[in-house]
């Protein structure tokens, strides 16, 4: 494998560090470009109406003359969730596994690109000599199928990026390649991009065999229904959940969106395996003993929990929960979903289910704890370290299990999104900063809404909105029509008459002054309406509400 020269590189995360999802990470050589991973985001608190986050890839626009190709680790979301968005602004080719590139198509049918995309399959054993780089891959175990970490080779050594990983030894999953991984370390890491999600938990990450034993014994001691709800991409627990279901002599029946293919997809390809005759159609469901039934929900994490409420509620055109099922949540809140889950789970109980979700050993993470980071360290035995993937607190935790195992504190860096990394004759050092941000996906708008708009639908969910509306003749220097007042989400009118009438002398007021001095300027008159209203209002009501006058000359 001959390397080629390279006098500088340069690592730098536009997303994936001091969050949870939108990962996406650059290696940038002296004249080429490798992305890896381009996640989407789950919109925080005070993004209203926002429905993903992406990352800001001004950078790369700028560079896309050097950009060799997109590396995807595998199909989560949170590592391709944006691709198509990155594939319309910088159309290049997309370098992934089988499984992954299914879902990719798919996750992109539905949101579309300029142009057709240009997929490149790749495996374990794939090697791709690049311009400056030559790429390989190892297979790594994580809670997809197809998962794997990628390996730049340069002249001063490799950059490793582990994807998502644990170190599982059953049979049930597929497992991470410790001989390739020893190989690559053996050969000389640079600096590895290590998975830091579960690096603030010791031990070991529960074990798929335990899983799949927990979820056997449930349906096998159950008197009723089985609902089990776990995401579409986690092929594995399905899979788990299928041989559940036939060894305990139960027909299945699958709820999911239809909107959501993945696990079709994973039958058309094999990596699902389903006897004839198990499946039982959703609308048949009523047709079968309850004793029989295993109902699986899948979809993504938000699917999930909206079909279980309808189910809970008696919402759902065909399931509804009732008094003895038992509900099994084999998923993990994901951040910043957690009130949502603990108000199913709730409303599930008051169903009269029972809900098995966090006391049982019903599902077991995709990432590493500290004693598989720490294996994953040794392996490789890289020089420097960049915890990436999770929140400051995680990194911080990844980069004492690195000094854990011998790596010099300098040599771990714990970048914010943006730092540039740049390695230069095998040392490191922070050079400079990149433009980093959030675009925000709302609805078939990208990017068009920013902190201004935020800034005002903040405004109107805190304290609504009171519209004033006037019509006024410049001609014959009168008010013609108004002024009327509409309140949105700041009073109810019936029980604040009161208060309307005293505004709306206010701002007759306002307008009578203006027509006798014939100021009629309208920029002036809005904003003297909307100071004087404001003072007027919070000291009545201690709110204050967008005020927006609309004038409309006649």
């Amino acid at each position: 494998m001959n390397t080629p020269q390279t006098e500088k590189l340069k690592v730098f995360a536009l997303g994936g560090i001091g969050e949870n999802g939108k990962n996406m990470y650059v290696l940038e050589t002296d004249d080429s470009i490798y992305i890896m991973d381009t996640g989407v985001m789950i919109p925080e608190d005070g993004m209203f109406g926002i429905d993903k986050v992406i990352p800001d890839i001004t950078y790369l626009e700028e560079n896309k003359q050097k950009i060799e190709g997109i590396f995807l680790t595998h199909g989560h979301e949170e590592h391709m969730g944006a691709l198509a968005y990155i594939l319309r602004k910088i159309p290049t080719p997309v370098y992934a596994t089988k499984l992954t590139i299914a879902f990719a198509k798919e996750l992109i049918k539905g949101i579309g690109t300029p142009k057709k995309v240009n997929f490149q399959e790749i495996n374990e054993n794939s090697v791709l000599e690049m311009r400056n780089a030559v790429v390989t891959f190892f297979r790594t175990n994580h809670s997809i199928p197809d998962s794997v970490g990628i390996c730049f080779h340069t002249s001063q050594g490799a950059i490793v990026h582990t994807g998502d990983f644990k170190f599982d030894q059953s049979h049930l999953s597929q497992n991470s390649d410790l001989g390739k991984i020893a190989e690559i370390g053996n050969k000389g890491v640079l600096c590895v991009l290590n998975d830091s999600t579960n690096a603030e938990k010791p031990g070991y990450t529960l074990s798929e065999t335990v899983v799949k034993q927990e979820i056997t014994d449930v349906i096998y001691n159950a008197k009723g229904r089985v609902f089990a709800a776990c995401l579409s991409t986690n092929v594995g627990r399905i899979q788990q959940i299928i041989q559940a279901t036939i060894d305990n002599n139960r027909k299945l029946v699958v709820v999911s969106p239809p909107t959501d293919r993945n696990f079709d997809i994973a039958i058309e390809l094999g990596y699902l395996s389903m006897p004839e005759g198990l499946l039982v159609p959703v609308h048949d469901i009523g047709k079968q003993n309850d004793n029989q039934l295993v109902i699986l929900t899948i979809g993504t994490h938000s699917q999930l929990m909206s079909s279980m409420m309808k189910m809970a509620n008696g919402a759902h055109k065909y399931v509804h929960i009732k008094e003895r099922d038992i509900v099994i949540i084999a998923a993990s809140p994901t951040p910043g979903t957690e009130i949502t889950v603990a108000k199913v789970i709730d409303k599930l109980y008051r169903s009269g289910a029972v809900v098995i979700y966090g006391q049982k050993k019903i599902h077991s993470s995709g990432h590493g704890c500290q004693e598989e980071l720490k294996l994953m360290l040794n392996l490789l035995k890289p020089r420097y370290v960049i915890p990436i993937q999770g929140e400051f607190k995680m990194q911080r935790a990844l980069s004492k299990v690195a000094e854990s195992v011998g790596i010099q504190k300098e040599n771990i860096f714990l970048p914010n999104k943006g730092d540039v990394i740049e390695f230069t004759d095998g040392e490191g050092k922070y050079s400079g900063k990149v433009p980093v941000g959030n675009v925000l996906i709302d609805g078939l708008g990208v990017g068009d809404i920013g902190n201004i708009v935020l800034r005002d639908r903040r405004l109107l969910s805190q304290d609504g909105i009171l519209i004033i509306v006037v019509s006024i003749s410049k001609a014959q220097k009168k008010v013609v029509a108004g002024p009327e007042l509409i309140s949105r989400g700041f009073v109810y009118v019936r029980e604040s008459e009161e208060l309307l009438e005293k505004a709306n002398d206010i701002v007759a007021k306002i307008l009578d002054n203006a027509v006798k001095e014939q100021v009629l300027e309208w920029s002036s008159l809005k904003l003297k309406i909307r100071e004087s209203l404001n003072q007027h209002l919070y000291e009545k009501t201690k709110r204050r509400p967008m005020i927006l006058p609309i004038i409309m000359e006649v």
